[in-house]
């Protein structure tokens, strides 16, 4: 082959870069800060901060709203039948996500529906609010907060939901002293599964469920035998878990 420099032809020259878009520098601080920015609203602390946002926005809007006032001035009247236990089983559920006491709604549905529709309407309720609380939890609130179970108690209470949730949560639904909706963001921060919590729910609101429906259903006869046995339903538990409870926390001490 001949030297370029012999053969008299000059070295070909590399190509030439073509210049840059002038927005595509920008572009690229644009694109980190939006990544950056997602990142930051997707943490698991940013989701916590959204969960404890809406519960509070929640609870505010029962306060303001008081629903309750359905049960002094009536019921709309357009709603009737069916249409009428579907929103108040939708109503129930969104209530108790946001800390309104269950006893209250289930005398209140047993009021307004009687027994047998009332039972029906506030299992259903109940379900429904425990579906909504364990899916919020879980997507807003587990990551930020597994971390936090260092201590002993936490991690036995972590372990038991975790590996025997249908049982575990069966037992806090039986158990009066446990509040509804504690227990639903605890098991939501376990790793327990969709169906044994709201399998384990469904049967275990079942009996303090129909106690209170019954005691709302016949409130106008207090003097009636089936007034005089749920309220006996309802304060035997009470005061059976009362006395566990006090048991349990007198031994720890003693220890």
């Amino acid at each position: 082959m001949l030297d370029a420099n012999r053969s008299g032809t000059a070295p070909a020259s590399p190509p030439a870069l073509a210049p840059a878009a002038p927005g595509a520098a920008a572009a690229l601080p644009r694109a980190g800060f939006a990544v950056r920015c997602t990142r930051l609203l997707l943490s698991p602390y940013a989701r916590l901060s959204l969960l404890v946002a809406l519960l509070a926005g929640g609870a505010a809007g029962v306060l303001v709203c008081e629903p309750q006032r359905l049960l002094t001035h009536g019921w709309p009247p357009q709603l009737g039948g069916a249409a009428a236990a579907l929103v108040f089983a939708a109503a129930y559920g969104l209530c108790t996500v946001v800390f309104v006491p269950r006893p209250l709604l289930n005398l209140a549905a047993g009021a307004m529906f009687g027994s047998q529709v009332g039972l029906a309407t506030a299992l259903a309720g109940t379900v429904l609010g425990a579906g909504v609380a364990f899916g919020l939890g879980r997507a807003l609130g587990q990551d930020a907060l597994r971390p936090l179970l260092r201590g002993r108690w936490l991690k036995a209470a972590d372990g038991q939901l975790s590996r025997h949730g249908l049982r575990s949560m069966l037992a806090l639904r039986l158990f009066p002293g446990v509040p509804f909706w504690a227990a639903n963001y605890c098991a939501s921060v376990s790793r327990m599964g969709w169906l044994p919590f709201l399998l384990a729910t469904a049967l275990g609101s079942i009996p303090n469920t129909a106690a209170y429906a019954v005691a709302g259903a016949r409130a106008s006869t207090p003097t009636s035998p089936a007034f005089l046995i749920a309220m006996a339903c309802i304060a035997v538990p009470a005061l059976v878990g009362t006395v566990v409870a006090w048991r349990k926390r007198h031994r720890l001490r003693a220890g």
